[in-house]
């Protein structure tokens, strides 16, 4: 069994857990997503992951508007390839299922696409809240649509393009706090 170090930090959009190895990041989980990684060998570490937890603090603070990260991304070739476009995908912009399977050679499969999304591990830093469906309509996400909407909302409005699809809009379970991601142990 393989050893993964975790670090749960609190954030706008709720509790994140990140976790990998070797200090490659491997998973970024939020509270409640629909996608749940066996946690079988993982180990607590509240100082792992330093440099992506400050770079996600920037990110909420609206004074980052991309990751330099080393990623362990783990998946089949053609989620590795949808992963690959996601990173691609401008801050404050979005594009669609369709876009993407164009832009990976496979126009057919947005509905492919869609799955791999789904099963994107490290949520955030590789944009998957970016994707929308083809009528411009909030589609599909493992953190639920109330963040998707969040955060695109977040970037739209630091891009200066908030008045494109969205209002900035939390349910009254995931306050937006102080623009400051603090430890937390899980």
């Amino acid at each position: 069994m393989e050893t993964l170090q975790f670090r749960a930090v609190d954030s706008p959009v709720g509790l994140l857990t990140l976790a990998g190895r070797g200090g490659r990041l491997r998973h970024l989980r939020m509270v409640d997503q629909t996608y749940e990684p066996s946690r079988d060998g993982w180990e607590n570490d509240d100082t792992a992951f330093s440099d992506a937890v400050e770079q996600l603090e920037a990110y909420f603070a609206r004074e980052r508007t991309d990751f330099d990260l080393s990623l362990d991304l783990i998946g089949t070739a053609f989620q590795r390839r949808v992963w690959a476009a996601l990173l691609t995908i401008p801050y404050g912009e979005t594009r669609t299922y369709g876009e993407i399977a164009r832009q990976i050679g496979t126009p057919g499969a947005f509905r492919a696409v869609g799955l791999a999304n789904g099963h994107n591990p490290i949520g955030i830093i590789v944009p998957c809240h970016r994707v929308i469906g083809s009528n411009g309509s909030l589609t599909g996400y493992g953190g639920g649509l109330d963040r998707k909407r969040a955060l695109l909302d977040m970037e739209k409005a630091h891009n200066g393009t908030a008045q494109t699809l969205f209002q900035l809009t939390l349910p009254p379970q995931m306050p937006m706090p102080p623009n400051r991601i603090g430890g937390h142990r899980a």
